[in-house]
């Protein structure tokens, strides 16, 4: 859970990408940035070629392959091999890493390719205000934590998740999808992105954490932390991040007070003693990676079911035919594609390239599951689960995070299915449009129709 790589992941940018809360160099909590970081002065020889962009270095923003983005990584792959050298907003130069064993390589090697954002060696070029600062802005949380430091944190999260009865979250998500489904049903048409497959996990993950079904601020929540995560136009991620860290204070003194059954409870009893602080962070950490990258997740292989002749025929309460479309997007079309990153502590190589010490990396989970060298005839296989959608190494999705995303998905999908079993899409396959987001891969909409049902 702290790579959000997928669902309770992740994430992420966050958004999952994974993702993280935003944060600038003004906002409240915040412990290092751009100003901050301590280093060679400007000018000094050590700055020499650090972090400069290399030759031919490909833009990640604006790009024209964001709707097939396999065609960018083919193309990087073809010109620069298994690590591209790319550029982040800004002109900003990073390394893209398309290749799975260099993916695996990087997460596996922590004394290596460290979390801890204040090693970048561009933080004397980033201003407050970019747009990616959310992502990798030093907060006081998990996500940034390295060593025994992460083991503990990373512990607490665990032990508060596994105490989580799965057979009673998939009710509760079923409960949770029943009124959602009710609010449409009777219409015999819906946009389900919106008012279903984002809906459900975070409404899901909030009770996990101890806010009751139904409080007033749940809604508030679920639209700021969206913003917080992938704002659109107009949006101000930072201001949204404030806002969910402010609603998590108030959760965190309530439970301090007055503890329940609740993850934000158990976080807060267990021995390692965390401060409030800390809880609010990784809070935020586990709410903001089980919303956007599972709501992608439900939204992505209800498309593959709906589109998929391979699953035309038994798609309706398919118990197998669900499992394993959830297990094939996972594969070729993962929640989180691309997630920010790592940090080289000294010079080394990697994929035949020289990465400079507090280079950055970008994580290429999209294109490591679809490398062709783990693929050899193109044929991707949904068979086993060795994607690396919920990252690899100590900073992987912690244990039983991808469990608990997989049941509230699961679940999601086949209510909706037993609920409406003649459910078809409302467009043709093609008019399907991907959010236009490097890091993210969800529809922009997923309208659908069916027989109306009124209970």
């Amino acid at each position: 859970m702290t790579d959000p790589a997928g669902p309770l992941g992740p994430a992420g940018p966050v958004d999952p990408m994974d993702a993280v809360g935003a944060v600038e160099a003004t906002a409240p909590g915040r412990h290092a940035g751009p100003a901050d970081v301590q280093g060679p002065p400007p000018g000094c020889p050590a700055h020499a070629g650090a972090g400069a962009a290399v030759p031919g270095a490909v833009p990640l923003s604006g790009l024209e392959y964001q709707q097939t983005p396999s065609q960018l990584y083919r193309t990087l792959r073809r010109e620069h091999g298994a690590v591209a050298p790319v550029l982040l907003d800004g002109d900003i130069p990073a390394w893209l890493v398309l290749g799975y064993a260099e993916v695996s390589y990087v997460t596996s090697h922590d004394d290596l390719f460290a979390r801890d954002s204040r090693r970048w060696n561009q933080w004397p070029n980033i201003p407050a205000d970019w747009p990616l600062m959310p992502f990798v802005g030093y907060q006081p949380s998990l996500l940034f934590t390295e060593g025994a430091e992460h083991q503990r944190r990373a512990g607490v999260i665990s032990e508060a998740l596994e105490a989580v009865d799965q057979f009673e979250l998939a009710h509760v998500c079923r409960q949770i999808a029943e009124g959602l489904i009710d609010t449409f049903a009777g219409s015999g048409q819906a946009e389900l992105m919106a008012s279903y497959a984002h809906a459900l996990p975070m409404r899901a993950v909030v009770q996990l954490c101890g806010i009751p079904q139904g409080d007033v601020d749940t809604e508030d929540l679920v639209r700021d932390l969206k913003i917080s995560l992938d704002a659109p136009e107009g949006d101000d991620p930072v201001a949204a991040y404030l806002r969910v860290q402010e609603r998590m204070e108030r959760l965190v003194k309530e439970k301090r007070n007055s503890p329940g059954p609740d993850v934000t409870s158990r976080m807060l009893a267990h021995p390692a003693g965390l401060t409030d602080e800390e809880v609010v962070q990784d809070l935020i950490t586990v709410i903001a990676a089980a919303q956007q990258p599972t709501a992608n997740w439900i939204c992505n292989t209800l498309r593959l079911l709906l589109t998929d002749d391979r699953f035309a025929l038994n798609v309706s309460g398919g118990r197998l035919s669900v499992g394993h479309a959830l297990n094939e997007v996972l594969w070729l079309d993962t929640p989180t594609q691309n997630f920010v990153g790592r940090w080289a502590v000294r010079d080394t190589q990697l994929g035949g390239r020289h990465i400079k010490a507090g280079d950055c990396l970008v994580l290429g989970f999209a294109a490591a599951n679809t490398d062709p060298q783990i693929w050899p005839e193109g044929h991707v296989g949904a068979e086993n689960s060795a994607h690396l959608s919920f990252s690899n190494g100590e900073h992987r999705c912690l244990y039983p995070g991808p469990l608990l995303a997989d049941v509230i998905a699961r679940t999601a999908i086949e209510t909706l299915l037993e609920r409406l079993p003649d459910v078809v899409l409302a467009v043709e396959p093609e008019e399907l449009t991907w959010r236009p987001s490097i890091w993210m891969r969800g529809l922009t909409s997923l309208p659908v129709r069916f027989t109306p049902v009124v209970r």
